[in-house]
């Protein structure tokens, strides 16, 4: 073997080494999991909730997958139809979308509430104040309501809220009783997790900045703010392949047509 063939598989050697390193950076894989609650309503009822939980897509060395889809099932305490509320990946966000953290009863209706998972989820859904994602069952499919329409009797936290997979795998169960889920819910420490606030608070996007859904993904609401002129900005969101729905000229240069 001559010195070029050997300076060759050298280079080629390292080549696939250093490939290797950057490949060893994130990993793909996951893992599910599933368990039951026993959910406290507010009239004091209780009602058990089947949840499943399944991770999956790119992630950090050391680090669980995102959630991928998730759901909850549970039945009607008078009518015993069964219900279910499922969550799947969705592309926009690079993982499901929310995670769930109250589930009631009132007048025969059951109402969801769930907080977007995420700064591209929290966006995604309208960045709310305070940030929940309030959904109704009509009797045939969920709707998403306002909170306004979320019956105010409505009001404490009682579903395991923050990592629930890893907080059941922790408690070695796979049936969670009302009271350590209230022990749970009780450690959380921002007000909104607490209980359901009904009116808008400072800081509630917390470190989460505007952006917007293009069709490369998503920008900085800065690159239309930057635009010189209202007309421009149009011209940039069409560019971008924003619909006008989501198009924040309209909002930025206000009084500027």
């Amino acid at each position: 073997m001559n010195k070029g063939t050997t300076m060759k598989n050298w280079m080629l050697a390292i080549s696939l080494m250093i490939l290797g390193g950057s490949m060893s950076a994130c990993a793909t894989g996951g893992s599910g999991a599933n368990w039951k609650e026993e959910v406290l309503l507010h009239d004091g009822q209780k009602i058990i909730v089947e949840r499943s939980v399944e991770r999956g897509g790119r992630h950090e060395i050391g680090q669980k997958p995102p959630y991928k889809e998730q759901s909850l099932v549970f039945t009607m305490p008078i009518s015993n139809e069964t219900i279910t509320w499922e969550d799947r990946y969705s592309e926009d966000v690079g993982s499901a979308n929310f995670l769930p953290m109250l589930l009631d009863i009132s007048n025969g209706m059951p109402y969801l509430v769930v907080n977007p998972m995420g700064c591209l989820s929290y966006n995604k859904w309208g960045r709310p104040n305070p940030p929940y994602v309030i959904f109704k069952h009509d009797g045939k499919a969920w709707q998403r309501i306002p909170l306004k329409e979320l019956p105010t009797e409505i009001k404490a936290p009682n579903l395991i809220f923050s990592m629930p997979d890893i907080k059941v795998e922790e408690s070695g169960k796979r049936f969670m009783p009302a009271e350590m889920i209230r022990t749970i819910t009780e450690g959380y420490r921002q007000p909104e997790y607490k209980t359901i606030l009904r009116e808008a608070f400072p800081d509630a996007a917390g470190s989460c900045s505007e952006m917007i859904h293009t069709n490369n993904g998503w920008e900085g609401l800065g690159f239309f703010k930057f635009q010189e002129s209202y007309e421009a900005c149009l011209k940039y969101c069409d560019r971008k392949g924003v619909s006008q729905q989501n198009c924040p000229c309209e909002t930025l240069f206000k009084g500027a047509k």
